[in-house]
Order: C-alpha cells, then structure tokens, then sequence
C-alpha cells in the first residue's frame, strides 16, 4: 500500500514490523499473458514474517467486494535463520473465514533470504517468498515537507500554500538501496474468473490471546497513508472493504476539500472515477496493467496520489522507476546485500 510511511507519525501495526503490508501489485505475466502475477510486500526489514500472522489475499470476481478466491500465507517460527511458508487456497464461501482454509497448495516451502529465490510450483501456481529489492520509490523528505513534525498535513490549504507554492521535492529517491519481504504467486487468469475485473485486497491479522485481530490492509497504493489518522488508522485497518464507503466518504472528502479545495460533489465524483472506494486495487486483466488497472512497478503512485488529492497542483517528483526489476518470475528485484 506504499505503506512505509503511513501517516508518517503512525509507526507499524502493533509496532512489529513484520505486521505491516507494504505494497500490492497486479500484472499480466510477461512470459504468458493468460496468467496473473499477484505481489503483496510486508515488513519494511525484509526479514521473517510474523508465525503467529495469516497474510491474505482476498479476490472479489463479482463486483460486491466479498471475497470468492483466498490465498492464505503462514510462516512457521524462524529458526536458525531460516522459516519455512504453507500456502492454502479457497474458494466460495470458504473463502470468507478469516482462519487460513481451502486447499494446502504447498506445504513447507523454505523462504529465501539471499539473492536466489526459492521458486515453487504447484499445479498451476508459481509461488515465491523471501526478501528482495523494494520496487517502490518516493522522495520521503519532500513527503515530510508536506506534512508538519506531527505527522499532520501541511496542506490544509489549496495550491500548497503551506509551502509558499514551491516545489516539496528533493530529486533523491530514499528508496534505491531498501529491501522488502515479498510473496509473489502467479495462476492462470481464468482461475480469478474477471467479469471483467476483479478486485483484490491484501490483509494481515495476527492471533493474541487466541483472537485473531486483522491488523493491516493493502488495497490501493497510498491511499491508507494520506486518508487516515492515528484516530481512524486501527479501526481502518480492521474493516472490509464492503463497508468503506459508508463508513469512509465523509472523511475522505474532508480531507479533499483542504488538500485540492474540492467541492463535496467534485470530491464524491474523483472518488467515483478512480475507485477509491472501497478501497481495493481493481484489474481488469483484459486491459494492460497501469495503475489504476492493477498495478505495474514503473507507477509512480506517489505523484499519482498527490496529483489526486491537490488536483493536480502538486509538481510530479520527476523520479524514475527503480531498473533492477525482473522480466521473469519472481519479477521483483534481488535483495540489496546489508551493508556491513
């Protein structure tokens, strides 16, 4: 969810790092167009995921934004360095349980911490977990400018007032030498059954107490950083995308009005056309990927999100998309070595 710095006062789920969801892709597979790629990234440390967490990916095929096709990711307790992945598919409305159920689709998988990655197959699916190089870039310290040392908008007025009108960006991408935990699969696209589109969510929860809490959410990139507050963050994080728009719109275009100076009907009308509520990533796998159709690593989701919420006001940050992606599965790129 280009989620590394939501709110930016607001730190990780929890605190742990390895709760927090990050980014979310949707991409034809370039070796085979009739197959979808699905990335969804966690824990900014690239490091073992959390055991006791159920990572998620939700897929709506027919348009009420309720689940009809789960991918479930458990992590067993890292030891020695090393953790293993069980991977669970379901359909129907199985799908709907928030426990991980369905079909075991791969067993024990050994997650990949060094530069090769660990590729399994399994009937259909092509699944990959472990650290790699972070696809996303942003200019964090011009983000910062926009926001004051609270973590609170700088906008709160049209046309960037709050910084005189000048440009936010430095030109340096904070984001070149970042590593990221990625879990990529890859399936035939008839299996996600598009009528045309599908919309996918990302989600982690984790069990305290023998309750299992939905911690985090990945739906459209950035949105969830520049939307939500420390008051509304966990209980954002909490809820389904089914009931976003009720419980959502009003803050949405609120804060819209101050960022962009939009009227309440301008603002429901920007949101009706993009889609950001609910907030999900929609794909329509028919069409070539580009955000908002799915979700490509050369989006620059960032000016896209400023652009959209100052209408169209805010410079684009003249970055460029990070080159060391892959053409080939995993597709994401290999892990930056830790410096020493």
């Amino acid at each position: 969810m280009s989620n590394h710095f939501t709110g930016l006062s607001l730190g990780p789920p929890l605190g742990d790092q390895r709760l927090d969801l990050c980014d979310l892709y949707a991409f034809q597979s370039p070796a085979d167009p009739s197959r979808t790629a699905i990335i969804l990234n966690a824990n900014p440390n690239a490091d073992a995921l959390h055991p006791d967490a159920i990572y998620r990916l939700n897929i709506d095929n027919d348009g009420d934004y309720l689940t009809d096709l789960a991918f479930s990711y458990v992590f067993s307790k890292p030891q020695n360095g090393k953790q293993t992945v069980n991977v669970f598919v379901a359909k129907g409305a199985g799908s709907r349980s928030v426990e991980a159920v369905g079909t075991k689709i791969i067993a024990d998988a050994e997650v990949s911490f060094g530069p090769k990655p660990n590729i399994i197959r399994s009937g259909a699916y092509t699944f990959f977990a472990g650290a790699r190089s972070d696809a996303f870039f942003f200019d964090f310290d011009g983000i910062k400018a926009l926001f004051d040392i609270r973590g609170k908008r700088n906008f709160t007025e049209p046309h960037l007032s709050a910084l005189g009108g000048k440009s936010p960006w430095t030109g340096v991408d904070s984001n070149t030498e970042a590593n990221v935990f990625s879990t990529v699969i890859e399936l035939p696209t008839s299996e996600l059954a598009p009528k045309p589109v599908i919309h996918i969510w990302g989600r982690c929860s984790v069990r305290q107490d023998g309750k299992l809490l939905h911690v985090d959410r990945a739906g459209h990139p950035s949105v969830s950083s520049f939307f939500n507050t420390d008051d509304t963050k966990l209980e954002y994080n909490a809820s389904e995308p089914v009931n976003d728009r009720k419980r959502w719109i009003d803050q949405f275009v609120h804060l819209m009005g101050h960022t962009g100076n939009y009227t309440r009907e301008e603002a429901i009308a920007a949101i009706d056309k993009e889609g950001t509520l609910p907030d999900v990533l929609t794909f329509n796998p028919s069409k070539p990927a580009k955000y908002p159709n799915g979700r490509v690593f050369t989006d620059d989701v960032i000016d896209y999100r400023l652009a959209f919420l100052t209408k169209n006001e805010c410079p684009p940050s003249g970055l460029k998309p990070h080159i060391d992606t892959l053409k080939e599965f995993p597709y994401i790129g290999t892990p930056h070595q830790k410096k020493k």
